[in-house]
């Protein structure tokens, strides 16, 4: 498959500057974007880890709320007088959002199920109108408005973290579906014998192919044997090898983490051939955390991808390419559905 981004592209959606905030599993990723699709500031911070003690309906999603609220904050010192001008947040969030801008279910963000994120958010920050979509779609909208999916008419974005989220481009939209939860690729499961998964199920691809699930594999290559120097600099103890150990190693050359990475390739492109199957997208773009270490395995996927998609090299090419947004593209997304994407996805706030 080919590589680099589609020529072409729309506009970005014109308009004073708005705050984009992407929402991870272990990192809030916020920016300050004018309406000529620049980026004027950026701050970041860890994603509190808030587990209730018991089922209630007031779950201290409120810890998740100031974080996001601290970062907004930290946008707004940056921009200094301009910041009075800031009148709309868009905010990207791991999981099923509602039109409401309700977290209906969140597996990768432990005391996050429930949230009225718009709620909370709008008192938070005042007067300023507060959007919210899922994390992956505004990826989604960012790349296909600024990115590498610029110019597709149809095109999957897929971001690979903690866990696998999607924003679809079908037909010229970015595809919501009937209640807004579109998008959610990493739970197609792939292995019903598979590890367990945070939403409950076993075998959802984004056990085998985010960044937790290279963690998983290269723990499983570590117990047997096939990691030595990567053992050796975690003290032998395999259970305290994680991702980035593999990630780093790879890029220096170690030939057992190359054959870990070949194995994520695998996963990525059996996920990513499924998905050709059902939306027959002209192009993939893979972005999100793990993005930094997506050019190591991008031609294991697309050597897999041709033998696992149906008809092979007898279809049309599919671009396969890194996202040209990079970590940014879920912030970018969110600041773009404040300026106004959110009426393309028929959301509300």
């Amino acid at each position: 498959m080919s590589a680099g981004p589609r020529p072409g592209g729309r506009a970005p959606v014109e308009g004073a500057v708005t705050l984009g905030i992407d929402v991870g599993g272990t990192k809030i990723l916020g920016i300050a974007l004018d309406g000529a699709g620049r980026v004027r500031a950026q701050a970041k911070a860890a994603t509190p880890r808030w587990i209730p003690p018991e089922p209630t309906a007031d779950h201290g999603g409120e810890v998740v709320v100031d974080a996001v609220g601290g970062v907004a904050d930290e946008l707004l010192a940056a921009l200094g007088s301009e910041a009075s001008a800031v009148a709309r947040v868009g905010v990207g969030v791991p999981g099923l959002v509602d039109g409401a801008g309700v977290l209906r279910y969140a597996p990768n963000l432990p005391g996050g199920e429930g949230l009225d994120v718009v709620g909370r958010l709008a008192e938070r920050l005042g007067p300023r109108r507060v959007v919210v979509g899922n994390d992956a779609t505004c990826a989604g909208l960012g790349e296909w408005t600024m990115g590498a999916a610029s110019g597709a008419t149809d095109a999957v974005i897929v971001t690979l973290g903690t866990g696998i989220g999607g924003g679809l481009v079908v037909g010229g939209k970015v595809a919501g579906g009937a209640h807004g939860f579109a998008g959610e690729i990493g739970h197609m499961v792939v292995d019903p014998s598979g590890p367990s998964c945070p939403c409950g199920k076993r075998g959802c691809w984004e056990r085998f192919a985010s960044g937790s699930g290279l963690g998983r594999l290269a723990r499983e290559a570590a117990h047997a044997g096939r990691l030595d120097a990567v053992l050796r600099r975690r003290g032998g103890d395999p259970e305290a090898v994680r991702a980035e150990d593999v990630t780093s190693a790879a890029a220096a050359g170690d030939a057992g983490a190359r054959v870990v990475l070949d194995e994520l390739g695998w996963w990525l492109a059996l996920g990513l051939a499924n998905l050709a199957n059902i939306l027959d997208p002209s192009v993939f773009v893979l972005g999100g955390g793990l993005s930094g270490s997506l050019a190591l395995v991008l031609e294991p996927v697309r050597t897999a991808f041709d033998s696992l998609v149906e008809g092979g090299r007898g279809r049309p090419e599919v671009t396969i390419c890194l996202a040209a947004l990079g970590e940014r593209a879920g912030a970018v997304g969110a600041g773009l559905l404040a300026a106004g994407g959110d009426r393309a996805l028929g959301l509300t706030a």
